[in-house]
């Protein structure tokens, strides 16, 4: 009999709205305002140092964590910013971008029948991995003109098989910063629980009013906290997609895990 096909896992999932309007915007001239990268070139002596890598024979697998001396500097700067220090040779992993570290998380926690509670609206890379995944993703909803959370319908989403709560401030796409208050208020909620937070922070930079308030500030939150942030967006090099994920010690032991067989190293000289 001939080929049917597959069931598909995703069956409500089409490709991305990030390739439907960028090529749109190709296509009729357009400014592309839909993906989140800037349209100048980055500092010049990144490229120069990825020649110099690369002219020193930095062109074969690296490590599966990445880069010794890069997650030294990574792991230096979350102590500088966040007065947390994290171990660089546990607890810091260099990823193919943050799309990546976010999966990775995803994918060593969740397990069928978890429910993950998501800030609706939501990136969309978010509630496919949890569905890949087998898990249910749960929507708390932000709600115009201030977009901020509701707390007490995020209290009221909480049940017992909420395995993860996801936090994206700065938030794409609303731009809402989260507050010191915010911060404390899940902490409290996730406390006396055994829920794990993913916090994507790829915008940690971008914010010109106030501070970014990274879970990696609070010793409640950050003992049970995947947090991803990256490079792309930072210093204009969304296409050399690196990006790394801090959690403690036991946490990212699962990380890496999935981590190895997913991409098992990431981009040497870059």
């Amino acid at each position: 009999m001939a080929f049917a096909g597959i069931p598909s896992r995703l069956p409500q999932v089409g490709t991305t709205i990030f390739t439907v309007m960028s090529r749109l915007a190709t296509e009729h001239g357009a400014i592309n305002l839909s993906q989140g990268f800037p349209d100048f070139s980055p500092p010049a002596l990144l490229p120069e140092r990825v020649a110099a890598h690369m002219a020193a024979g930095r062109n074969q697998y690296a490590p599966m964590a990445g880069a010794q001396p890069l997650r030294e500097a990574i792991a230096e700067k979350a102590a500088r910013l966040y007065d947390r220090r994290y171990d660089a040779e546990a607890e810091v992993t260099v990823t193919a971008g943050a799309t990546q570290g976010l999966y990775t998380a995803i994918a060593a926690c969740v397990r069928f029948g978890d429910e993950v509670i998501v800030f609706a609206p939501v990136y969309d890379s978010y509630v496919p991995a949890i569905e890949l995944n087998g898990g249910k993703a749960v929507y708390a909803t932000l709600r115009f003109p201030d977009y901020r959370p509701d707390w007490d319908e995020v209290r009221a989403l909480i049940g017992p098989r909420t395995r993860m709560i996801v936090v994206n401030t700065p938030h794409n796409p609303t731009g809402t910063v989260w507050t010191a208050d915010d911060m404390e208020t899940l902490e409290s909620l996730v406390r006396d629980t055994d829920i794990v937070v993913l916090s994507d922070e790829v915008y940690e930079h971008m914010v010109f009013d106030g501070r970014h308030e990274s879970v990696a500030r609070r010793p409640g939150l950050a003992e049970r906290s995947f947090v991803v942030s990256s490079f792309g967006k930072t210093y204009h090099l969304t296409g050399w997609k690196i990006a790394y994920c801090l959690a403690p010690r036991e946490l990212m032991a699962e990380f890496r895990k999935a981590h190895q067989f997913l991409v098992f190293a990431v981009n040497h000289p870059m």
